[in-house]
Formats: C-alpha cells, sequence, structure tokens
C-alpha cells in the first residue's frame, strides 16, 4: 500500500502474545515497522530512537505505575493503544487513545490501528477514486473471497478481463493481499463489515 510508514511499539512482556499481534500486522499488507519493548519505563529512549507512531501497551504495565504512565504519554506524541486479553476496569482503559483486544480479528486490529494513528486516509481515498466502476466491482468479490471464474461469472466477463481487473487494481492500491485489499475497501467505504461473507 502507497503511504507512510507506522511506526509501533508494542510493549507486551508475553513472547507469545508479542510474535503473534507483530507477524499478523507485518503480513498485513502495511506499510508497519514493528518494535518491542520489554517495559513501559524504556518507552521514552525508544521513541527518541524509533520514531514511534503507535505504542500498544499491556495494562497490566501500568500496575502500580500509573503516574508514570502520563507523564510518559504527556511526553511523547505517539499515540496510545490498550491490548487487552483479561480483565481491566474502564478507569485504567479510559487512559488509552483507542483498546485493542486479543479477541478481535486482524481486519478489526488494522482498521482501528489505521484510524487512531491517522493513516493516510486521504490519500486511500484518492486511490479509491482512480478504481473504475468495474474494478471496483471486481475488488467486492474478491473480498468476498469469490475466485477468478466465479467473478466472471456473476460479472458476466471473461476470466482474462477479471485478472486484468485485478492487476489494475493492485497496481493502483499497491496491495495484493485479499486482506489488505479487505482493509482498504472496508476503510475506503467500498464495503461495511456487514457486506463481508464469512
Amino acid at each position: 500500500m502507497a503511504g507512510r510508514r507506522i511506526n509501533i511499539a508494542i510493549v507486551e512482556p508475553s513472547q507469545i502474545v508479542f510474535e503473534g499481534l507483530s507477524n499478523m500486522l507485518l503480513k498485513s499488507g502495511q506499510h508497519y515497522q514493528v518494535y518491542k519493548i520489554d517495559d513501559l519505563e524504556e518507552v521514552p529512549f525508544s521513541v527518541t530512537e524509533n520514531d514511534l507512531n503507535l505504542i500498544i501497551v499491556n495494562p497490566s504495565q501500568l500496575q502500580n505505575r500509573v503516574k508514570a504512565f502520563k507523564i510518559i504519554k504527556k511526553n511523547t506524541s505517539a499515540q496510545w493503544m490498550a491490548l487487552v486479553y483479561s480483565f481491566f476496569s474502564n478507569d485504567i482503559l479510559s487512559l488509552f487513545d483507542g483498546v485493542v483486544r486479543v479477541t478481535d480479528n486482524s481486519d478489526e486490529i488494522i482498521l482501528n490501528i489505521n484510524r487512531i494513528t491517522g493513516a493516510d486516509v486521504a490519500e486511500e481515498n484518492q486511490q479509491q477514486e482512480s478504481l473504475s466502476e468495474r474494478e471496483t466491482e471486481v475488488l467486492v468479490q474478491l473480498v468476498n473471497g469469490l475466485s477468478n471464474k466465479e467473478i466472471a461469472d456473476k460479472l458476466n466477463i471473461s476470466i482474462h478481463t477479471v485478472i486484468s481487473h485485478r492487476k489494475n487494481i493492485s497496481q493502483k492500491t499497491g496491495i495484493k493481499s485479499q486482506s489488505g485489499l479487505t482493509i482498504y475497501a472496508l476503510s475506503n467505504k467500498i464495503i461495511s463489515m456487514d457486506n463481508i461473507s464469512l
């Protein structure tokens, strides 16, 4: 996807949770650079060094350190997102700019991250306008998981035409993966979550 790179730090003590989230982010087709931070106190050094846009934090890192968290947050321009996989009070979660839960699917997480960081919405909207009406129709069918033949049958066009439209969509959006195209279609309001076939 054409757009600015989003630098994301994940403050998470669990290696399994960090690996799962970072792999999902890196495979999303978005321009994410992911950094691991082991402890909240390391954040100020990492922010300066890596020009972070988003810091995803396990709220357990705030235990007995809410005051320190507020100071760190105040002194950074990055957005802060809570990574929730157990119960936390609304008082704690309200300290963050956003919340992502481990039960959220990858599309929801990516949309949430792009929304909170303002990831090139204007540029994506401009790219969407450059898709032809037929390319948009093909995109909707791709997002719903239809094969080239199924798309051709549904839209009454040849398979070669479908392939040509798919190439054009990839070139215009810079996205090749189905999950990336889904995020693109959702963020540009080409489809809604209700329109996605599961």
